[in-house]
């Protein structure tokens, strides 16, 4: 097969990539290649069965056109201060100009116009100065909060427009490697999943924008064929659930409370992320069987929890410089603790120095919303100067929102972000690969929706 343009992976980023270029009326043929479904196919049976099926051959939560956002709480950032070094890149004022652009095209399709994070300035007055004694800094981030089930149906309307426009999609198609010739790329085979046959899609322009999903896919690759990148950074922590009550004020206040600090002894950066008021703690799989922990919250049903990430960065450079490796061994131990699934223990039991028993956790005021998560013992698998920085960083969270640090409050493990080794880029996204261009969370420029839809937005204009 040839096109103009080939783009591997249906995300964010690749998705706005084709938009920009329709938008922009540059005729190109477009072929976007993704190892999923189209969104009409992507379920999940655990609503049905109440635990993880472990799908075959890929979980539909991770995989399939618009990836991880489909069944994300779909919360678009709105300023350049949140989502990954992107604006290290280009600039700010740049990056924020693509995110106020990118915004419009989301309320072009359905996106919701309410804004959350704005007004209410006494309140977030006080949150922010609880957070400086504290010694944590509040991020102002207004948000556009989709929820679940309104993401899915705003996608549908992308994923329709573009094949109405001419974007060719190949659902169902893995890509195993790219063509190369002569350091110059010639586009990337594929294979139907589940079969052994091989095919090429040729194209004088490969967009590789696989995803957080396909982070470590694309280091092997950058090794493979000598693409300048650099160790990139990985996020280990915890996903922490309790009480609305508890965060009622930073619920209403701010909806997302982004909370940055560097807690002594060791004083790496610890920050929340993805906080979801009234959500639901969720599983996903990876393709190696590592099952990590998520959240996410609906427009309509709630919970009467509120969960949010509490992630600690690390980075290695020598004689280890294989961040994306590290954390997965962390995740298959906690997995291996839980017998695949996800552990959960009470805050309380880790101040003690003991495991959490299961009945001990029925019996609690904060009932977990991941039914199938087994009560135990984090601390066994979660390395030390890792679960230091996260009790350090709650114990100062509890200055800021009262009751955080509360015996009864829920940590889920493992919470990993896995952020690609990051590639080197120019401003027009070009890799030292002629005719590779690499975007969105699995360049490690981006962590997010937004952040990812703007590079691609950007994709789309710098390509002639």
């Amino acid at each position: 097969m040839n096109c103009d343009v080939l783009i591997v992976g249906a995300g964010p980023a690749g998705i706005f990539t084709a938009l920009e270029l329709i938008r922009l009326k540059k005729q190109k043929h477009i072929v976007i290649m993704e190892k999923g479904s189209p969104i009409e196919k992507r379920s999940c049976p655990k609503i049905h069965t109440k635990k993880c099926m472990n799908c075959k051959p890929y979980c539909h939560i991770t995989t399939g056109f618009s990836g991880a956002g489909a069944f994300s709480d779909g919360k678009l950032s709105l300023s350049c201060e949140v989502g990954g070094d992107f604006p290290d890149l280009i600039g700010r004022p740049a990056a924020q100009e693509l995110i106020d652009y990118t915004d419009r095209i989301y309320l072009e399709f359905g996106a919701v116009k309410e804004v959350e994070g704005l007004g209410n300035d006494d309140k977030i007055k006080d949150i922010r100065r609880r957070a400086i004694k504290a010694g944590l800094k509040l991020v102002d981030c207004p948000i556009r909060h989709l929820g679940t089930e309104k993401a899915q149906e705003l996608y549908r309307s992308i994923q329709n427009y573009l094949i109405e426009k001419g974007v060719e999609f190949l659902f169902g198609a893995e890509c195993t490697n790219l063509i190369l010739e002569n350091s110059v790329c010639k586009g990337a085979r594929a294979h139907d999943v589940g079969k052994a046959e091989h095919f090429d899609v040729l194209a004088p322009v490969t967009i590789v924008a696989a995803g957080r999903r396909g982070a470590d896919w694309l280091d092997h690759i950058c090794r493979e064929h000598d693409i300048i990148h650099e160790s990139g950074t990985v996020d280990i922590g915890v996903r922490v659930e309790m009480r609305n009550e508890i965060m009622e004020e930073v619920n209403n206040a701010l909806y997302e409370s982004k909370l940055i600090g560097y807690p002594k002894p060791f004083k790496d950066k610890v920050r929340t992320f993805c906080q979801n008021p009234g959500g639901f703690v969720s599983q996903e799989n990876y393709d190696n069987n590592l099952a990590v922990v998520n959240g996410h919250s609906y427009k309509e049903m709630k919970s009467r929890n509120t969960n949010l990430a509490i992630l600690s960065s690390h980075n290695f450079s020598d004689p280890f410089n294989q961040p994306i490796a590290y954390a997965q061994k962390i995740g298959e131990l906690t997995n291996m603790l839980a017998n695949g699934h996800i552990l959960v223990q009470r805050y309380g039991d880790i101040l003690d120095g003991k495991r959490t028993w299961q009945d001990e956790l029925e019996r609690s005021s904060v009932q977990p919303t991941l039914s199938d998560a087994v009560a135990g013992d984090i601390t066994s698998a979660m390395p030390y100067r890792a679960m230091t920085n996260i009790i350090n960083f709650i114990e100062a969270l509890d200055m800021v929102v009262p009751g955080f640090a509360s015996a009864e409050t829920l940590l889920y493990s493992p919470e990993l972000k896995f952020y690609s080794n990051r590639i080197k880029l120019n401003r027009n996204l070009e890799t030292n690969i002629l005719g590779l261009h690499c975007l969105g969370d699995s360049s490690g420029w981006t962590r997010g929706l937004m952040m990812a839809s703007a590079m691609g937005v950007l994709m789309g204009r710098a390509l002639e």
